[in-house]
């Protein structure tokens, strides 16, 4: 099947060069390219892509703001495309920002690539482009100087059995689906399973949003 991509950068070279890259590959159709986060907006909107590349800081409208739009669209607006975050920085606020608006990842403008295309595969497939690494000092880095949102996040976690809360807290602590069935002792296939039904408890789209809930519930906090 072949997944639908969208370009949204302020720089025009940026734009061209991502889009020849990804219109080279068989399964990646580049169906459109906008500068900056309104116009990117619109575009989405008309073409329903299946992943926007999205470009942090731009005029007009950032990468933040455009994201919330898409990913949380008005009444009438059903159409939800996967976002990934095109940044400079490796840790940015915004991009913290996005992954709590339900951005699917981030990836390094200067990145090689190969990496571009396997992130484009990675988000169209429905995963969060986070490796386990990065999650932990992104996440860390900003729930440092954020305390914990006691109350409405909290309470949501009383949804999860003690299993699932176990998983949800190796999650957010950066380990992969091996790692926890090995430290929990269970199949690969049921962690994949019990991390499906915590997405789908607490309404979260991905990985990414299951770490960020974890650190702001205060499931999980900096240092454990």
């Amino acid at each position: 099947m072949t997944t639908r991509v969208i370009i949204v950068d302020d720089q025009a070279m940026v734009r061209a060069g991502f889009a020849a890259l990804l219109a080279a590959q068989s399964d990646i159709d580049v169906v459109g390219e906008a500068p900056d986060g309104a116009q990117g907006v619109e575009l989405s909107r008309r073409t329903r892509p299946d992943v926007v590349l999205m470009d942090v800081r731009m005029p007009e409208m950032d990468g933040l703001e455009a994201a919330r739009r898409l990913l949380s669209p008005p009444p009438g607006v059903t159409h939800r495309p996967r976002v990934l975050m095109l940044t400079t920085f490796d840790v940015d606020d915004y991009v913290y920002e996005a992954l709590r608006a339900g951005a699917s990842g981030f990836l390094l403008k200067d990145a090689p690539p190969a990496d571009l295309i396997a992130a484009v595969r990675v988000v169209a497939s429905g995963d969060a482009l986070l490796a386990p690494s990065v999650t932990r000092r992104l996440i860390a880095d900003f729930t440092r100087q954020r305390p914990a949102a006691r109350g409405k996040p909290a309470l949501r976690l009383k949804a999860l059995t003690e299993r699932e809360t176990e998983v949800l807290t190796l999650v957010a602590r950066g380990r992969s689906n091996t790692e926890i069935a090995e430290t929990l002792l269970l199949a690969e296939q049921t962690v994949k399973t019990h991390v499906s039904r915590v997405l789908t408890k607490l309404d979260l789209r991905d990985r990414a949003q299951a770490v960020v809930f974890a650190y702001e519930s205060g499931l999980v906090t900096p240092g454990d």
